[in-house]
């Protein structure tokens, strides 16, 4: 990538449309939006929809038309273009299929016969936070075995994960460490029935598209060292990681596009700035509730006035 590209702050929304956009979608949204547009750079739409079937198009353009609808514009992407396209991962599995054969020319992956079941068993290594840790199952399994076992069941493929300890300093979080082959284990780059991993797919997008700052949720904290290690393999810039903490409903739940309360179909009937404002309240850089477009948000925007701890929604606010 040419130095003077990565010399402009270049952020992205990167939601996957599996349904009407939520609150919690639009904050990460907006927070992208913000924290790059206050230095001048640009922003990127990628619509991830790898799962073709969970995201249909018409999902991808009733969210592209809601976000036009807030005010959360975009420089490259669906209906504007761009050097990077296309912007949407479900045309551009190619590019994953280079870097996986490329990871596989390194010695680094190998096939993995695993059920579902298998892999959720009650014995099998769990994170605090109910991930499963991969105990390396099939790593050992020879050649010879691996083949026998493919004439039954199609493999999903893994990457050796190193006996390493893997640190960054997360632009709002502050430091993160994780050692992958302990808290993680080897981890998917392609499931068994073809589709590619969504930690292979954004670190591949990521840099093919020069994004030099990513902005989500905090429960993909965790995400972050596995990709680290990806760009270093795969020879790529990596990106600065700002994590948000998460949205959640005012009974202690994570916001889903089930919650219809929390979804557009009930909140296009308000007016965007009104929508934006009450996120930006909570989200602590709009000094109240009253309504704000994202133009007017950026000067009082900050990642220092962003909590770190998770955000409750209180009762009657939207």
């Amino acid at each position: 990538m040419p130095m003077e590209r990565r010399d402009i702050p270049r952020g992205r929304f990167a939601p996957s449309p599996s349904g009407r956009i939520h609150l919690g979608n639009i904050l990460c949204c907006l927070l992208a939006w913000l924290s790059v547009r206050q230095r001048g750079g640009k922003v990127i739409l990628r619509v991830e929809d790898l799962d073709t079937a969970r995201c249909p198009r018409r999902y991808a353009a009733q969210m592209e038309e809601d976000l036009r609808w807030l005010g959360l514009d975009w420089d490259e992407g669906p209906g504007a273009g761009g050097s990077d396209g296309p912007y949407y991962q479900s045309e551009r599995t190619a590019l994953y299929q280079a870097a996986l054969e490329r990871l596989t020319d390194l010695g680094l992956v190998y096939p993995c016969f695993c059920t579902r079941a298998e892999l959720h068993a009650a014995s099998a290594p769990h994170r605090e936070d109910g991930q499963v840790v991969y105990a390396g199952t099939c790593r050992r399994l020879s050649a010879a075995e691996a083949a026998e076992r493919a004439k039954s069941r199609s493999p999903a493929l893994r990457l050796r994960a190193p006996e390493e300890e893997i640190a960054f300093a997360d632009g709002h979080m502050g430091l993160y460490r994780e050692n992958l082959a302990r808290d993680c284990g080897d981890f998917l780059l392609r499931r068994s029935d073809g589709m590619f991993a969504y930690q292979l797919a954004v670190v591949v997008d990521d840099a093919a598209m020069g994004v030099t700052e990513v902005v989500r949720g905090a429960d993909l904290l965790s995400s972050t060292p596995r990709q680290l290690l990806l760009y270093r393999l795969l020879g790529l810039p990596a990106p600065a990681f700002i994590h948000f903490p998460l949205l959640l409903s005012q009974d202690g739940r994570r916001l889903s596009k089930r919650d219809a309360d929390a979804g557009l179909d009930s909140l296009r009937g308000r007016a965007a700035a009104e929508v934006l404002g009450k996120l930006a309240y909570l989200a602590g850089f709009n000094p109240s509730a009253e309504p704000r477009t994202a133009e007017a948000l950026l000067a009082d925007f900050s990642w220092e006035k962003v909590p770190r701890e998770d955000i409750r929604i209180p009762a009657g606010l939207f």
